[in-house]
């Protein structure tokens, strides 16, 4: 009985801690910041909704993208790694780190209503992280998407000619 190795066991476990690294922010931390922001600005209440919905609005598409890169890790395990369900995941990977850096650019006007009022510039210098980190995981998606693609279309190409 021949075993196959799982060479993307250890990915695998990485994505699932960072899903439950990513749950319990949702859980403990996201409540955390939206009380911090109603407890600046009393009298508006829909600020503590408004930083909620930003921040778990995020969470979203981070975790449709976590799904899809467990997806892509099966196509890899399965051989299937030059075929186009995994330049299609990879385009979904691209589009919801794209997602992710709108969200947090959206909400960037209440992290500066708060880092205003508790005069903490730093906020605002974690919310552009966090953006440009998305934004560099969606280019380094389309151009590992475009490279797939190209090679698919030249291994399709030469196994016409043979």
């Amino acid at each position: 009985m021949k075993r196959k190795p799982a060479s993307t066991t250890f990915l695998k476990a990485v994505i699932l801690l960072l899903a439950l690294g990513a749950l319990a922010l949702c859980i403990f931390v996201v409540p955390a910041i939206a009380g911090f922001a109603a407890e600046l600005y009393p009298g508006q209440v829909y600020l503590k909704v408004l930083v909620m919905i930003d921040l778990y609005g995020a969470a979203v598409p981070f975790y449709i993208a976590l799904y899809q890169t467990f997806h892509l890790l099966g196509y890899i395990d399965q051989n299937m790694a030059f075929s186009d369900a995994s330049v299609l995941v990879l385009k979904n990977i691209k589009h919801c780190a794209v997602a992710i850096s709108g969200m947090f650019a959206l909400g960037m006007p209440l992290f500066y209503l708060m880092a205003e009022k508790d005069d903490a510039p730093g906020i605002i210098v974690i919310g552009m992280i966090f953006i440009f980190a998305s934004m560099v995981i969606a280019v380094f998606a389309a151009v590992l998407q475009k490279l797939l693609k190209d090679a698919i279309d030249l291994k399709s190409e030469n196994d016409l000619t043979v």
